[in-house]
């Protein structure tokens, strides 16, 4: 009977400390080492992911100077990070690779980094089909001979969309390529920044055909102070529109971070318009067009840096380095409502020397942070979870395996202010189901991630995330499966739906 009131007290407690904003529940796990050698490890210095992660399997990559150069190397957890297998070395090359950034979609594994093989520094690719078990040949993406460096990644289906920093327009602008048939081939160069002025450190991702990219940019003030630029194409890379200042202020804003869920486009960057770097935040609503103001995330005299941000459904997750303790750690925040209100800081290390660079994922429930830390007397790679920082709304109603792959239709229908979609799924497979508007504008994205048979249930708008943003009228849900048992296509099913207020 105790331990039955105390697991009450326990769920509650959890669903409170959800659902209050400025509150954040944590349960962050001891921290994992995951190199174990006397030469530096690192992740990556630019605001690309060096940590991806689909369902229970998750990927990181970082490069490491055991070979007595700088090659890149891998590692998995197919446990939701919970155990990790051996290192698998990406590159084999007498030149310095650096900078990897990582993607994942159902079981293909993208990787881009930079690389000096060929005398200068040039954009190279590599991929696995099998969830990182085995890897294909490297891929060279760019062919110039000035500097290619600082590569960002990102995957939506077969869809792989790249952006980098380069040289050769005589200033350093930005590039990106893409791939429509999972990274077997690779289009033309197309450059997005203005080749007049310098350009750097850019940040890409990617919802469904709209592809969002931010950078810092020198066009305003060309020796001094660089500020937060955005463009986003609609047709999957083809054609681009125009370029969107964020910040405008008489200080250096700099490397900008940013993730989509829906249509709802989140970026943190870091900022010096308060006389010393702080964490700064800015969100469109509605897939780019237009911009919210600024949100400051830290508060401190000391310097805040090198954000990343990644988000889930309706809740956004930010992590950066923090001098506030005298030397580098790694703090975190959150917002469980679509970056409207933000919990307090949490900090993630405590050690005496310098924790740097982090980038975090989210999968289902569970948030995962990488970074370099110096603990052991050389940088090694570090790793923490929370199992249940990611507050989400699909949950599991059975476990027995249905006859067949199935969308329900939504109940209550008509609704105010939110409805159930309950699904069934026959066999394990890669589910996302997304909800879409009466122009078939991505409204929202529900689930992104491996499940497992069995039937499940998710309510939208979430109970974290905020109704008004989403106007009455009709609605369509979409659901599409990939499974290995599956015939030759995807089950796919779309179901129309209609919210009252």
């Amino acid at each position: 009977m105790l331990k039955t009131r105390l697991f009450l007290l326990f769920i509650f407690f959890f669903v409170i400390c959800s659902l209050l904003p400025g509150i954040c529940y944590a349960q962050w796990q001891p921290d994992v080492r995951l190199t174990n050698n006397p030469a530096n490890s690192y992740t990556s210095y630019n605001n690309a992911w060096c940590i991806a992660s689909r369902g229970d399997v998750v990927h990181v990559v970082w490069y490491d100077f055991r070979d007595v150069n700088f090659e890149i190397y891998y590692k998995r957890s197919t446990d939701a990070g919970v155990s990790w297998g051996a290192d698998t070395r990406l590159t084999n090359n007498t030149g310095y690779s650096l900078y990897p950034s990582v993607t994942a979609t159902g079981s293909v594994v993208h990787v881009v980094w930079k690389d000096e093989r060929d005398g200068n520094w040039e954009i190279y690719y590599k991929r696995s089909i099998d969830e990182g078990v085995t890897w294909g040949a490297d891929t060279r993406l760019t062919n110039n001979s000035a500097t290619s460096e600082l590569p960002s990644v990102s995957v939506s289906g077969s869809a792989v969309h790249v952006v980098w920093y380069d040289g050769r327009d005589e200033h350093g602008v930005i590039y990106y390529k893409r791939s429509t048939d999972g990274g077997i081939s690779w289009g033309a160069d197309t450059r997005l920044s203005d080749s007049s002025v310098s350009a750097g450190m850019a940040s890409l991702t990617v919802s469904g055909s709209v592809v969002h990219v931010v950078w810092n940019d020198y066009r305003h003030d060309p020796v001094g102070f660089p500020e937060i630029f955005y463009k986003r194409s609609t047709d999957g890379g083809i054609s681009w529109g125009t370029d969107t200042r964020l910040t405008n202020n008489p200080a250096f804003s700099f490397f900008p971070s940013v993730s989509v869920s829906g249509s709802f486009v989140n970026v943190v960057w870091y900022d010096s318009r308060d006389g010393n770097s702080e964490i700064y935040y800015k969100r469109s609503t509605d897939g780019g067009i237009s911009w919210e103001a600024d949100t400051r995330l830290t508060n401190n005299t000391a310097d805040s840096w090198l954000p990343s941000v990644s988000v889930s459904g309706s809740v956004v997750h930010a992590i950066w380095m923090d001098k506030r303790e005298g030397h580098d750690e790694i703090y975190y925040k959150r917002s469980t409502d679509e970056g409207m209100n933000w919990c307090t800081d949490t900090r993630l290390t405590n050690n005496s020397v310098e924790s740097s660079r982090p980038s975090l994922t989210v999968s289902g429930s569970v948030v995962h942070v990488i970074r370099y830390d110096k603990r052991d007397g050389n940088f090694e790679i570090y790793y923490k979870r929370d199992p249940t920082g990611n507050p989400i709304g699909i949950q599991p109603i059975s476990n027995e395996i249905p006859n067949g792959f199935s969308l329900l239709q939504n109940y209550p229908n008509p609704f105010n202010p939110s409805t159930i979609i309950r699904f069934n799924i026959k066999d394990p497979g890669f589910t996302t189901l997304k909800v879409f508007d009466i122009l078939g504008r991505e409204a929202a994205s529900l689930v992104n991630e491996q499940l497992k048979a069995g039937t499940y249930e998710v309510e939208w708008p979430a109970p974290t995330g905020n109704a008004s943003n989403y106007p009455s009228g009709v609605y369509y849900y979409r659901i599409a499966i990939h499974s290995d048992k599956l015939p030759a296509e995807d089950f796919v099913e779309t179901k129309k739906m209609v919210m009252i207020k």
